[in-house]
């Protein structure tokens, strides 16, 4: 069984106040639909990526799958249990850390807001305590646990918020930009510890949204491409790369220091040729480097195309 099973999922919100604004001849905007016809399914264990630009859906998504908001049609289980009918159980399976994070206790310390949350979870003071000591510590937050919310850097608050979806050991975790607006260093340990997450017995699947293109190359099994509310491919990173034209980018360092840098199609004869054009003059080269496609290009392509004609590469 899938860890997250995703059908046909919609969500359009409405227009507050519409039928009001009519009669009143004032200007009335179209529905948002947010999201449109979503389905893929995430394994138990698997680090799935969702990536698009700002307001394609993924926050939408993401939070239906944790249950604060209800879709208009389609269904969302989180292993097996239906999001909308068996709700409560849903958030007992469900770690959710958001990059805009409002709802901790500003007044309160990092360590009374998680054991806050921790009874909330139902955990006992003594569990609680344990569970927050070996947190603090894994995210190198034991400096700041004494400290006021209010007065927390925005990169530990970042930090208390993957600590909090961590508290209760939920076996899937909703991490919408987790790396944001930490220092290079703790960015990587967070990589890490997500990493690690995902391979320990029994693994945690992790639902995964960045706007770091290579974070999410280095860490997802597999990733989605979301646009205007629709996913528009699903894949490996790998493969994901493939779609694009085909071409790579090749700079060939020669004994002078300078670089020839040309555009070739994969598997073709230009770099083999430039090469023997090059040995036949008499250049000595130093170094061959060739540039594919990233995850960005891939979603350049698929927004350009989506612009212009609907959708598709």
């Amino acid at each position: 069984m899938s860890a997250i099973s995703i059908r046909n999922l919609s969500k359009t919100y409405p227009v507050p106040f519409r039928r009001l604004r009519a009669f009143f001849h004032r200007p009335v905007k179209e529905p948002v639909e947010a999201l449109r016809d979503v389905s893929f399914e995430v394994d138990t264990g698997e680090i799935f990526g969702l990536i698009g630009r700002n307001g394609a859906g993924k926050t939408t998504l993401t939070k239906i799958v944790a249950t604060l908001v209800q879709p208009t049609g389609g269904a969302v289980t989180v292993h097996g249990h239906d999001s909308v009918v068996d709700d409560e159980h849903v958030r007992r399976l469900i770690g959710l850390s958001t990059a805009e994070e409002r709802s901790f206790y500003w007044r309160l310390t990092s360590e009374q807001n998680l054991m806050f949350f921790a009874r909330l979870h139902g955990l006992s003071d003594r569990t609680a305590k344990e569970r927050i000591k070996d947190l603090f510590a894994r995210l190198e937050l034991e400096e700041v646990a004494r400290r006021r919310f209010g007065e927390l850097s925005t990169g530990n608050k970042q930090r208390l918020a993957v600590a909090r979806a961590l508290l209760s050991n939920p076996p899937v975790l909703l991490l919408d930009e987790p790396t944001r607006s930490l220092d290079p260093l703790a960015a990587a340990r967070m990589r890490e510890m997500i990493r690690s997450l995902a391979q320990q017995d029994p693994p945690v699947t992790i639902l995964f949204t960045s706007h770091n293109l290579a974070e999410v190359e280095t860490l997802c099994a597999r990733v989605a491409i979301i646009s205007r509310g629709r996913i528009r491919a699903i894949d490996t990173p790998k493969n994901l790369r493939g779609l694009t034209s085909g071409s790579e980018m090749v700079h060939i360092t020669i004994s002078n220091g300078e670089k020839i840098s040309f555009t070739r199609q994969h598997n073709d004869d230009r770099l083999d040729e430039r090469i023997r054009e090059l040995q036949k003059d008499g250049v000595k080269i130093i170094d061959v480097e060739t540039e594919r496609a990233t995850l960005l290009d891939v979603l350049e392509r698929y927004e350009a195309a989506d612009y212009t004609d609907g959708g598709g590469l």
